[in-house]
């Protein structure tokens, strides 16, 4: 098995494979993120502690943190995950990962040195390797530094050089300091902060002005209604004076009453007489006429 060794302090990495399965077993059903001391590793590991950062086994999938197992299982990963990287916007994959428990089917294991021993590890503790980049924000640059906020943070710039070329000066170039504050950064805060004033103000008075022209428009509107409530009522008095001042007209005449009808038997008893005279007139004609011819 192979030990894949780091030491932040110097910045230095070293690869040492452990034939013995013996001195690697106080690492077996450890889990990623515990420390683990490292003396069985050999005399020049005494005092050393060491924590288990990851791995991988021997078909190179990689452990991930949280997987309490220690098989291998197919998870399904997005953006955000360790051991995935998405090609595409959104994109989601099942990959085959490790759980976080060291087992012995592993191959690899990544350990990271967290305190030091007596004596020096050759090629891991005894050289330093300086950081190619240095910070880049102000604030990280007076951490580092340890300086207040009246110091020019420009002066302590961790600058990188160059290849020199012949017969040209040497050349350094350092990063752009992100969140420097400068009269420049200054005026341009105190331009926004007068932008947003000036659009509040002109927001009021825009509010203002419409709140003063939806009350004339309503006083107007108002005023017209009452104004054609007045005329209406005006019309209907003055029509209603005029109907009361001309002449009365001539009231009409009653109708005469009708007489009560007769019966119907009064009236056949009344004509019943007026037809007997003219029988006895006719018999009287016919009396008179000679018989001969």
């Amino acid at each position: 098995m192979k030990l894949n060794i780091s030491y932040p302090a110097t910045g230095c990495q070293k690869l040492i494979e452990v034939d013995d399965e013996k001195k690697v077993r106080i690492f077996y059903e450890k889990r990623m993120g515990q420390e683990v001391e490292a003396d069985s590793l050999g005399d020049e590991w005494k005092g050393y502690v060491v924590r288990i950062s990851g791995g991988n086994d021997k078909q190179g999938f990689p452990m991930k943190q949280g997987i309490l197992t220690a098989g291998r299982v197919r998870l399904l990963l997005s953006k955000g995950h360790s051991c995935y990287r998405p090609r595409r916007t959104g994109e989601r994959k099942r990959k085959s990962v490790r759980g976080c428990i060291v087992d012995s089917n592993l191959s690899v294991i990544s350990l990271v040195i967290k305190k030091k021993g007596e004596q020096e590890i050759p090629g891991l503790t005894d050289t330093t390797l300086p950081r190619r980049l240095g910070p880049k924000r102000a604030s990280k640059i007076r951490k580092l530094y340890n300086l207040s906020k009246e110091d020019d943070v420009r002066q302590y710039v961790i600058r990188r050089p160059l290849p020199q070329k012949e017969g040209k000066k040497p050349r350094s170039k350092a990063p752009k300091i992100q969140r420097l504050i400068t009269p420049a950064m200054l005026q341009h805060k105190r331009h926004r902060l007068a932008l947003k004033k000036r659009r509040t103000l002109k927001r009021k008075e825009d509010a203002a002005e419409y709140a003063r022209l939806l009350a004339q428009r309503a006083k107007e509107k108002k005023e017209k209604r009452q104004d054609q409530i007045r005329r209406r009522r005006s019309a209907s008095q003055s029509q209603s004076q005029s109907s009361t001042g001309a002449a009365p007209a001539p009231p009409k005449a009653p109708k005469a009453a009708k007489a009560p009808a007769a019966p119907k038997a009064a009236t056949a008893q009344a004509k019943a007489p007026a037809k007997a005279p003219a029988k006895e007139a006719a018999k009287t004609k016919s009396k008179a006429k000679p018989k001969g011819k």
